[in-house]
């Protein structure tokens, strides 16, 4: 039977945290992208295509906040390695029907190191999503942030993941 230690990268044999070991590892192209959704009212969704929000353009917002924090993930999630980018944008879709509204937000990451861009990409574009719900709860406090999840990525010694295909 595998133990953790067995199957998770960031722990070392006694079972204490660490960073993992990048150092013999063959610098190739990573592409990271992902996704996540804000759901909101209709209203709400309205007001931000109409450029209502007293605090500016949110989407605009939005894109600036998650792209910053993509570039900051080695300082907010402690065992992550510092990355050069060479692209990482931020792409927004919105939906508004009979049931809900919402705003998805994408993520995508593309650099060439030792190490993936997974929570990079996840990191912006949970930060996106959050700061659409900070410009936007002083109209809709009843916002909810949901399906964050890695969508695909490539390169390095795991190859390509694609959600669809498992």
């Amino acid at each position: 039977m595998l133990s953790y230690m067995d199957v998770l990268t960031h722990f070392d044999e006694a079972g204490r945290a660490v960073m993992v070991d990048v150092s013999r590892k063959t610098a190739s192209e990573r592409i990271a992208r992902a996704r996540g959704r804000v759901k909101m009212r209709s209203e709400t969704l309205r007001v931000i295509q109409a450029g209502g929000i007293e605090k500016g353009d949110v989407l605009g917002v939005a894109r600036i906040a998650g792209i910053m924090a993509a570039k900051q993930t080695a300082h907010i999630i402690p065992l992550c390695h510092s990355l050069n980018f060479e692209q990482c944008k931020i792409d927004f879709y919105t939906q508004d029907d009979s049931v809900e509204a919402s705003v998805e937000a994408e993520c995508t990451v593309k650099l060439c190191a030792k190490t993936g861009a997974e929570m990079e990409a996840l990191t912006g574009v949970t930060v996106a999503l959050l700061t659409i719900y900070d410009m936007c709860k002083a109209i809709d406090r009843a916002m909810t942030l949901s399906d964050i999840r890695l969508e695909e990525k490539s390169g390095g010694k795991s190859g390509r993941y694609l959600r669809s295909a498992g």
